[in-house]
């Protein structure tokens, strides 16, 4: 695979100010976290951090592996509810057009010579909720046999493009990377600056984010399914915002109503991962509904609105075999915040 540098915004890693609680001021069953932290320390040797925010507090945060506060983390796949979510800021802002728009009508340099009616069919919708039905290749555990080509090649929109339309596929999920690369293409042909800016601008900065970093493809535009560099306070943040309705020291950020249909099931997904929103896996654990941003290796971003909770997990994104963090997160981090009065909106 073709290796592209992130661009950082800044040479230096700055804290990231959260509010800080603990755990006995929330009421948490501390013994659970803690047979979490002895359990990645026994059995996940590539796990770099584990946070837990409750009423936006950041109330338990451990590290890694060497791993620190200012570590920045590969988000690989958890880049993509990043990519949905500038989509819905973009929308609502009048920068682009909505869901139901074709996607073919903005993209038309990168459309194959001959005229395609089903890829004419495809809208953003079909593209957040990865149900564009073109041809690809997905392995049980959200492998793509096609993602090195794709990255070989010297225009990813084209190489999207130019995949054949199942028809019996279209509007079916399958995951398929190229689907969420192609909102950050959209992104910047309807706003004239690369996601990455974009974000900076109207995500990254009123969150208060520190150093940041974000890949681009051959022709500059921001990856859309990968490349995003984080640390976790500032995945944490992002979490929190998305909780609350979009909502940050009183300023809406992101539109609730997308939020809304962003985290809550759009399609059915696969039963070993849960179901798919807008660039968002959904689903329920003891009773208990979630949304993941999730990425290979074990970046994850868990909202658990019922116990106004916010778990993040990071760990080596370089890794062929790795343990699914959620295990964590079924075992202990739910049974500690569900012994609580769960907060149901």
């Amino acid at each position: 695979m073709r290796r592209y540098a992130p661009l950082f915004t800044a040479p230096v890693a700055r804290m990231s100010a959260l509010n800080i609680g603990t755990c006995e001021e929330e009421g948490i069953n501390v013994s659970l976290l803690d047979q979490a932290d002895r359990e990645i320390q026994a059995k996940f040797p590539k796990m770099h951090s584990f946070l837990l925010l409750r009423h936006g507090k950041l109330i338990w945060e451990r590290y890694y592996n060497g791993h620190e506060v200012s570590s920045l983390n590969d988000l690989r796949s958890a880049t993509k509810s990043f990519t949905s979510t500038l989509i819905g800021i973009a929308m609502a802002r009048g920068d682009m057009p909505g869901p139901e728009t074709a996607v073919h009508k903005l993209l038309s340099e990168y459309l194959p010579r001959r005229k395609e009616t089903l890829l004419e069919q495809i809208t953003i919708r079909h593209l957040l909720t990865m149900t564009s039905g073109l041809y690809w290749q997905t392995g049980k555990k959200l492998g793509e046999a096609f993602i090195h080509r794709f990255h070989r090649s010297k225009s990813w929109p084209s190489f999207a493009l130019r995949l054949p339309v199942q028809e019996d596929q279209l509007g079916v999920f399958q995951y398929r990377s190229v689907d969420s690369h192609l909102l950050s293409v959209l992104l910047t042909q309807c706003c004239g600056i690369d996601a990455y800016t974009y974000a900076l601008q109207h995500l990254f900065e009123p969150l208060g984010f520190g150093r940041s970093g974000w890949a681009q493809d051959p022709e500059g535009y921001t990856m859309g399914h990968i490349g995003l560099y984080l640390t976790s306070r500032d995945m944490a943040k992002f979490g929190d915002c998305c909780l609350h309705q979009g909502s940050w020291n009183g300023k809406e950020l992101i539109p609730a109503d997308w939020l809304h249909q962003a985290t809550q099931r759009q399609v059915e997904g696969y039963p070993e991962f849960g179901d798919y929103g807008f660039q968002w896996w959904t689903g329920r654990l003891h009773g208990i509904n979630y949304a993941c941003a999730h990425g290979h290796g074990g970046q994850q971003i868990y909202l658990v609105p019922e116990a106004n909770a916010v778990v993040v997990f990071t760990a080596d994104s370089k890794v062929s075999r790795w343990k699914n963090p959620r295990t964590l997160l079924e075992r202990y981090v739910l049974p500690a915040v569900s012994s609580l009065n769960l907060e149901r909106s």
